[in-house]
């Protein structure tokens, strides 16, 4: 019996079916003619699907179109992944982010040197800085900018290891921390002692940057709080574990700073 299925029923079975092949969506992306991000888009539903992409779907993830729009396909109707393989494997985890510290301290001392002079920018702003900056280098070009690792904390994703590494920056007289007041609440604000080195930063990463401390770095630490827990890579994670940055791909729009159209992407 066939059905006019949803794009998220249609979603959730693709990426059902890519899982149990042991797929990553950067392989299946690939190999269908679109974008990883397109592909994210459409297994949460948000994007649909054309009958060619259908068609080039079913031969890779070998199934029936017929079974796969019947309102009685299970995925264990569809054929049996290779022993080998291990689709239990996140396979979200295409790149696994590694601290680069020294990159991470000079983009510190970037944003300071653009922002530190702004009374709203405290802690709560700076981290948030420092999490759009990193997410969205992610998202526009798949590599990691500082590779910090960001937890899901009540008021919102903070840095991990950040006190270790903003207490090595003290004491080297690059930085100078200063508790104060900001509207009758106590703030802690960081101060750059040295001046960032542009030289170790792409134009690309400068670009990012600049765009986030343009659009966020005069918000409260209230409403940039706010904006960052509606954020999906936020919302999807659970309370006190890492933020993956994979979750960027499924960011929709004020977030998204890529355009997922329904174009197929030259490979």
């Amino acid at each position: 019996m066939n059905m006019k299925l949803s794009q998220k029923q249609i979603g959730q079975r693709i990426a059902e079916l890519r899982k149990m092949k042991g797929l990553s969506q950067e392989d299946l992306s690939k190999n269908v003619g679109i974008s990883r991000p397109s592909l994210a888009q459409i297994e949460l539903g948000n994007r649909s699907v054309d009958i060619l992409e259908l068609q080039r779907l079913s031969i890779i993830l070998e199934f029936s179109l017929d079974e796969f729009m019947s309102i009685d396909f299970t995925i264990n109707q569809g054929p049996v992944s290779d022993p080998q393989k291990k689709p239990d494997k996140p396979e979200e985890r295409i790149s696994v982010p590694i601290l680069k510290v020294s990159k991470f301290k000079n983009i510190l001392l970037y944003i300071l040197e653009r922002c530190a002079g702004k009374p709203n920018v405290g802690e709560t702003v700076l981290y948030k800085l420092l999490y759009f900056s990193d997410f969205n280098y992610y998202e526009m070009y798949e590599e990691h900018l500082t590779g910090a690792k960001y937890r899901k904390l009540p008021y919102g994703p903070v840095p991990q290891n950040m006190d270790t590494i903003i207490n090595q920056m003290i004491e080297k007289g690059q930085l100078q921390r200063v508790k104060t007041e900001f509207h009758g609440f106590p703030q802690t604000r960081y101060l750059p002692l040295v001046k960032a080195s542009l030289t170790e930063m792409k134009a690309s990463e400068k670009e990012i940057i600049d765009r986030v401390i343009e659009q966020l770095s005069d918000w409260s630490a209230a409403a940039i709080s706010n904006y960052s827990h509606k954020d999906i890579p936020w919302l999807a994670s659970k309370e006190g574990e890492e933020i993956n940055y994979e979750l960027a791909f499924y960011r929709d729009s004020p977030f998204s700073i890529r355009n997922y159209g329904n174009e197929i992407e030259e490979q």
